[in-house]
């Protein structure tokens, strides 16, 4: 089939779903800066604020393969507009909260929205742009707003936190999505995969999300109930069965939610793996960090969110010399230096100092960290679509989120566990806290030394010059 002409208004879609998926990973770090804010008035737990973070990160993660396949099938576009749909509404939801209970199920289906926005935009993005130089500048774009976005996220948090009050941290994704909903018909061009008959996989679906919810929950439980406690391994076992029944399911199922033969590319496979390990650590990194800077050294909502400037800036500025850099020296190299950059500043976090300032002891943490998102985020989204066909795009699309957003989950799930435990039941103090958080850096630094090797042993150079198999049907 030949490959159509360009869309000549690629570079408005982009700009269109770029602002749907840059609102979407704002959403998982904006909370983080007014978490103590938000477990003052609706006074939550230590134990249970983690939830408002790893809910959202969890029905995303979970259901973004069930988003990317029904993307594929139904119409990307048409699907994109119901995630912004849900996700606009959901935000309203949790801005109006007024217990913990209705923010943390608010923020469930927020989470759900966002896993039909991202795999449908993103897919959009990978049919919208021919592969080659054009896409990968397109998707480094893409790759710049997802590692920005989180850093962007803390610092707007703190702002809106501290002037209009925690729940403009919500309401200010109601008019992005309005103006995204009314400029997508007009810009965004329609196109799915064309089969007679639509399939979706929904046990796939049932059981990963829930396998994965149980996982989460458990680990984060243990410290509370004791890691060797009957309920404890019970639940463990259980949610490893469900995991497995999903890997049953997918190997019997006619279309499964999640073909193995897309492993057939082994970069594909190591970018998902490098892309889990990275959403623990840049998930944890902010929810640690932003609980340090306040709990510890007292800064307020707004200076919290002030100190995450030199991260956002950095990461912005970077993404485009990272882009630039993919294209002449390759996937792998950057992916490396990137990975390396941010184990450095995992590293740099674990020295933190109870009566710590932001230049001697942060400043360094902050930039290595900036840098090695934009040099993480830029290749690991070109490697996780390397020889994926136009009909899978949604699947590949969905795939490296999945993997990006559960490895967020687990990662805050270990941090706030390991924080917790060394705290214990005892007297709090800030020489406990600060060694609570160290401990949890150094989960990171091990979550950041596996992505290095991951990337050398799993990436392949010749793999990422390979071209799709099929082009797009527009609709």
């Amino acid at each position: 089939m030949a490959v159509p002409a360009p869309d000549p208004r690629r570079w408005l879609a982009l700009a269109v779903v770029g602002a749907a998926f840059f609102m979407t990973i704002l959403d998982v770090s904006i909370v983080n800066v007014a978490l103590p804010t938000i477990a003052e008035k609706l006074h939550f737990s230590r134990g249970n604020l983690q939830w408002v973070v790893t809910a959202y990160a969890l029905t995303f993660g979970g259901f973004l393969l069930l988003g990317g396949r029904a993307a594929d099938l139904l119409g990307r576009r048409r699907v994109f507009m119901v995630g912004v749909g849900l996700f606009s509404l959901a935000s309203l939801v949790c801005g109006l909260s007024n217990s913990d209970t209705l923010l943390i199920a608010a923020r469930a289906v927020q989470g759900l929205g966002g896993a039909i926005i991202s795999p449908a935009a993103l897919s959009i993005v990978s049919t919208t742009f021919i592969e080659g130089a054009e896409r990968n500048k397109a998707l480094g774009i893409w790759g710049a707003l997802g590692g920005s976005g989180a850093a962007v996220g803390v610092l707007l948090g703190g702002v809106l936190t501290k002037y209009l009050g925690w729940e403009w941290i919500f309401f200010v994704n109601v008019p992005v999505g309005a103006t995204v909903l009314v400029l997508s018909p007009r810009i965004i061009r329609e196109s799915r995969v064309e089969k007679e008959v639509h399939r979706y996989d929904p046990f796939g679906a049932i059981t990963i999300t829930g396998g994965l919810a149980l996982l989460v929950y458990t680990i984060s439980r243990a410290p509370f109930v004791g890691w060797g406690t009957p309920r404890t391994i019970l639940l463990l076992i259980a949610s490893v069965a469900l995991i497995v029944a999903f890997l049953v399911i997918e190997t019997r199922v006619r279309e499964p939610l999640m073909p193995f033969d897309i492993f057939r590319v082994r970069t594909v496979a190591g970018a998902n793996i490098v892309g889990f390990l990275l959403g623990g650590v840049i998930f944890a990194n902010f929810f640690v960090l932003t609980l340090y800077v306040q709990d510890v050294l007292h800064y307020s909502a707004l200076k919290a969110g002030m100190t995450f400037l030199a991260t956002a800036g950095t990461a912005v500025i970077s993404a485009g010399v990272a882009q630039a850099l993919v294209t002449r020296v390759g996937v792998k190299p950057i992916l490396t230096l990137g990975l390396l950059l941010m184990t450095a500043g995992m590293i740099w976090y674990t020295q933190i100092p109870v009566d710590g300032s932001f230049p001697p002891d942060l400043l360094p943490g902050y930039l290595f960290v900036g840098v090695g998102i934009a040099f993480s985020f830029v290749p690991v989204t070109i490697a996780a679509l390397a020889g994926v066909s136009h009909d899978e795009a949604g699947l590949g699309s969905g795939l490296i989120n999945t993997s990006q957003q559960i490895g967020g989950a687990i990662g805050v799930a270990f941090a706030s566990t390991v924080i917790t435990s060394h705290i214990g039941t005892g007297r709090v103090t800030l020489q406990t806290l600060t060694d609570g958080y160290a401990l949890a850096f150094w989960v990171m630094v091990g979550f950041a030394i596996a992505a290095v090797l991951a990337t050398l042993v799993f990436i392949r150079r010749e793999e990422l010059t390979e071209s799709p198999a099929a082009a797009p049907i527009a609709g």
